[in-house]
């Protein structure tokens, strides 16, 4: 083989390294990270915690009105709640990614028939906010379960801070969804979850 062969196949073998290698970067670089820095994978244990002081403790579960049973915070900072997992809509996919569909679903055990997986529920009459709730979507007007759908968007600054937010586009690109941001309202000493108000910005913890 001759020497210019040679440099050729080296320099092809260079090149595809290269791109690989930029591929790579370029497909972690929408990847969502936890407070180690790390990106979130799908299938694993997560606790959602607020990035702002005095905004409540972790995410948890909480009985409102008996099943299905909300979603939430702890009242106060500290090592109480529930971890989440986190299933992108895309199929195959591992790393949990801005802007793009995901399940999230409580790794606990509960009293209620229902999935611990969020979901859009009904609105409050008081706030005019809907709550995020508990339960596998059953409407079968969409191509997917929308209602069971969230994305993680990254704030401008700090690094590694993100709101929550329901937009379910992936699941049904030509579905005209009201969008919301999910933040939290305090009834009856309870922190829920509800869209259609200021966002809640938080962190990712693993487990």
């Amino acid at each position: 083989m001759s020497m210019k062969l040679i440099g050729s196949l080296c320099s092809c073998i260079w090149l595809v390294m290269a791109v690989s290698t930029l591929a790579q970067t370029s497909d972690d670089s929408n990847a969502v990270l936890d407070t180690a820095g790390q990106a979130l994978q799908s299938g694993v244990d997560y606790y959602i915690n607020p990035a702002i002081t005095d905004s409540g403790g972790r995410f948890t579960l909480i009985n409102r009105t008996g099943c299905p049973l909300n979603v939430g915070q702890e009242n106060v900072s500290g090592p109480e709640g529930l971890p989440v997992t986190f299933s992108p809509f895309v199929e195959g996919e591992t790393v949990v990614r801005e802007g793009r569909d995901q399940k999230i679903t409580f790794s606990a055990s509960t009293i209620c028939v229902q999935s611990t997986a969020w979901k859009v529920g009904e609105t409050d009459q008081d706030t005019q906010r809907r709550l995020i709730i508990t339960g596998e979507d059953e409407n079968q007007g969409l191509p997917g379960p929308a209602g069971n759908y969230f994305r993680i968007t990254k704030q401008a600054t700090p690094d590694g801070v993100y709101n929550l937010e329901w937009c379910p586009t992936e699941v049904c690109p030509t579905c005209r969804f009201i969008c919301g941001s999910v933040g939290a309202i305090v009834e009856n000493d309870k922190r829920l979850l509800a869209l259609d108000g200021s966002a809640l910005p938080v962190v990712f913890e693993r487990a």
